[in-house]
């Protein structure tokens, strides 16, 4: 790593993720990114890329991905991954670079037929993948975006953030049934699942967020009274 890219020594366990955050860009990090479940910052020396999430169930399974599927070369070189204070996320990586559309789209046509050039990559994916739906209530399918294949700094092809939780059906249930989502996630796993930056989806509806919150603060008290 490089030195100006030094990082870990100035984070801690109980860290909330908004101040991993604010630590990172103290660091020189720079933002390079949003999406609606996470937000990206860019080392200093531009070798590294950190994705921070404040509620992630499926951000384990793509870090054991990448340390299975490391000897493939066809997932990115993983640095760190660590569960932040409420469930959050981090997870950093060597900053990679898109690819054309028809690039990304042959990948994933080669990883569905289990291509002798992907074939053991597809095999990782798929137990993790079984795995993410064994452990987790709210598991989406495998993500087939092109934009999810990517190029390294060494210009191998890779592919990363396959794995995903349902998310309209999970807020839709935080919404009707929050005391499922009590059930399903205690709160220390989903301190902060109302704060996702959803800078794709146009961000949330006036109100929405704080809704969710009262809510599942009223089925935590519940649980708490039985």
């Amino acid at each position: 790593m490089d030195p100006a890219d030094a990082f870990l020594h100035h984070l801690t366990p109980e860290q909330p993720w908004t101040d991993v955050v604010a630590t990172l860009e103290r660091l020189g990090w720079t933002p390079c990114g949003a999406g609606d479940w996470a937000t990206a910052l860019r080392s200093p020396s531009g070798a590294l890329a950190a994705r921070i999430s404040p509620f992630d169930p499926a951000g384990h399974y793509s870090a054991l991905l990448y340390r299975r599927a490391a000897h493939t070369r066809q997932v990115p070189a993983l640095v760190e991954h660590r569960v932040l204070e409420g469930g959050a996320d981090l997870t950093v990586m060597e900053h990679l670079e898109p690819v054309p559309e028809d690039v990304g789209t042959a990948f994933h046509r080669a990883l569905a037929t289990r291509d002798p050039s992907v074939a053991e990559l597809a095999a990782h994916i798929e137990d993790v993948h079984a795995l993410g739906r064994a452990e987790q209530p709210w598991w989406g399918p495998l993500d087939d975006n092109p934009a999810n294949v990517m190029r390294g700094p060494d210009g191998r092809i890779v592919v990363a953030d396959l794995y995903y939780a349902d998310g309209p059906a999970l807020y839709a249930t935080v919404r009707s049934d929050p005391d499922r989502i009590v059930r399903d996630y205690p709160e220390h796993l989903r301190r902060h699942m109302t704060e996702l930056p959803l800078a794709s989806s146009g961000g949330w509806a006036p109100g929405d967020a704080e809704r969710m919150r009262a809510a599942l603060a009223a089925a935590d008290a519940r649980t708490r009274g039985r």
